[in-house]
């Protein structure tokens, strides 16, 4: 989650699993677009003597589509080699790194970046750029940040790119929403009542394996112009990442393996949690191997979302209107599949076209918000999710609030959703090292030295009955979390034209050090 260990054969293969994706306008940089793609799953910082790297024999890949077709445009692809400076040695690192270059560095990585444009030939834009170390401890990676600025590589071509560890930024209270969808603020109220609590970011004190690469705006459009108008359908991207091996292994009785013949996607993310809580299990593997472009094949089961199901199931009581909502739920796939289309929510648009893909759709044209409310669009943030996708973004909830019928009103503004469903939430906020306000933009990676159990949230789990009947809720997700979404209920959005138009008057380009520690709310 948002896709870690999504699928059962990815689960398995951990250096290919692609676990996050964010596509957004850049708050140091708003003349670009930042994308990323997360890899290798739920990391912990002492994971030596074998510490984690990028798959040498993966094809990792970052796709854009910018023709409304769910076709990828233009693909960044990035490969990576190994190597070990002293095989006689177990040791990750015999010494002190004190750069990129240094011989006490001993098992190393690099990697090439290539663009591949429509169908044409991969054009190599770089090669042998440096990955930093894993974050080690104060013995062996002393000055951390230095390694990791040091690997921020700006490319001829116009882009600037960086591949390496960093601190997860997705958060989650994963143990409770797999346990039948427990969300501890509320827990009182399911099937297997249990006393309130404050969410917990279970994906604190973990890391993740970020690819990350900034792009100008007039390198992502169809024609080459400076997107600037959002109501243009030209100002409007498609971003999804693909991990592929290839096709053939064979394992040498040396204990080495060669591969041999094409690639073949293994992997693949736009939107957070869709493969993760919408595909089924059978089909979850199928899913990760077909292009976005064929994801019409899989609109019946965003239509009909088997969550929306057991939300009224597990939660007796709680979710009247949604347990009778029996209409495919066109919302979520214009939210999910091919972005919202003008005239839903007055003033915004994120169209990709009438082709069902799973993609962050990015409206490059809105600027980046200010002060970011990580509710997102629904909370009138017409910058955040699922206009693309920032890290601050607190996806898991507004997920959770769409598909409990938050957005239905959108194209039925004759439903009135349950009263508890602006205030639902998994309670979890990001916890975890804090974001940086300029590029990669994630958290220093939590070091193997410092690593300590993930201590649970210490806010308090203040919710009640009362809240998820309509009352004021100040535990996680209310209104003092600043992700209440009431904007959108009641006779259907009201998130007006002016929203977009403030984001643009109100943004203000800072320079800031890349080292500086986060605002409680991040630029992200």
């Amino acid at each position: 989650m948002s896709s870690h260990r999504e699928a059962p054969a990815i689960s398995k293969d951990p250096v290919a699993d692609n676990t996050d994706v964010y596509a957004y306008v850049s708050p140091d940089r708003p003349d670009t677009v930042t994308l990323i793609a997360n890899f290798v799953p739920l990391e912990a910082p002492p994971g030596g003597p074998n510490f984690f790297v990028f798959g040498d024999d993966v094809l990792y890949e970052i796709h854009i589509s910018n023709k409304r077709t769910g076709q990828a445009d233009i693909s960044y692809q990035f490969k990576f080699t190994t190597n070990v400076q002293d095989e006689n040695t177990f040791l990750y690192n015999t010494g002190p790194i004190s750069s990129l270059t240094d011989p006490h560095y001993n098992r190393r990585q690099s990697y090439s970046v290539s663009k591949v444009t429509g169908s044409g030939a991969p054009q190599t834009l770089a090669s042998n750029l440096p990955v930093p170390p894993c974050n080690i401890g104060p013995h062996s990676t002393p000055n951390y940040v230095a390694l990791a600025d040091a690997a921020i590589t700006k490319l001829p071509s116009g882009e600037t790119v960086f591949a390496g560890q960093r601190a997860e930024g997705f958060f989650v209270d994963l143990g409770a929403v797999f346990d039948l969808l427990d969300l501890r603020p509320f827990q009182n109220l399911h099937t297997g009542p249990l006393a309130m609590a404050a969410g917990i970011d279970t994906l604190q004190g973990l890391n993740v394996n970020t690819i990350a690469i900034q792009v100008p705006k007039t390198m992502l459009t169809a024609d080459g112009s400076n997107p600037t108008d959002p109501a243009s359908a030209k100002s409007v991207i498609g971003v999804y990442a693909s991990a592929s091996r290839q096709k053939s292994r064979i394992y040498n009785s040396t204990g080495g393996t060669t591969n041999s013949g094409p690639y073949v996607q293994i992997s693949r993310l736009g939107n957070p949690l869709l493969n993760e809580v919408l595909i089924p299990i059978g089909k979850k593997d199928f899913f990760n191997s077909q292009s976005p472009s064929a994801d019409s094949q899989f609109a019946a089961m965003v239509e009909m979302p088997e969550i929306a199901k057991l939300l009224p199931v597990l939660y007796p009581g709680v979710f009247p209107h949604l347990a009778t909502l029996g209409a495919p739920r066109k919302d979520l796939v214009a939210i999910l599949l091919t972005g919202l289309p003008p005239g839903v929510v007055p003033g915004f648009q994120n169209n990709t076209g009438t082709t069902m893909a799973d993609m962050l759709h990015l409206n490059m044209a809105i600027p980046p918000t200010v002060n970011p409310n990580a509710g997102g669009l629904l909370a009138g943030d017409p910058a955040g999710f699922p206009n693309g996708r920032r890290p601050v973004d607190d996806v898991v909830t507004i997920e959770l609030r769409a598909i409990a019928g938050l957005t239905y009103p959108l194209i039925d503004k004759s439903y009135t959703p349950d009263a508890a469903v602006p205030k639902i939430t998994d309670g979890a906020t990001m916890t975890n090292v804090a974001f940086l306000k300029t590029f990669p933009f994630l958290g220093t990676p939590n070091d193997g030295f410092d690593s300590l159990p993930s201590p649970p949230n210490t806010g308090t789990g203040t919710a009640s009955a009362s809240a998820l009947s309509g009352g004021a809720a100040t535990g996680a997700g209310g209104t003092a979390g600043g992700r209440d979404t009431d904007l959108l209920i009641g006779g259907g959005a009201t998130l007006a034209a002016a929203a977009v138009a403030a984001a643009a008057g109100s943004h203000q380009h800072t320079k800031r050090s890349r080292d500086e520690p986060a605002a409680a709310t991040p630029p992200p």
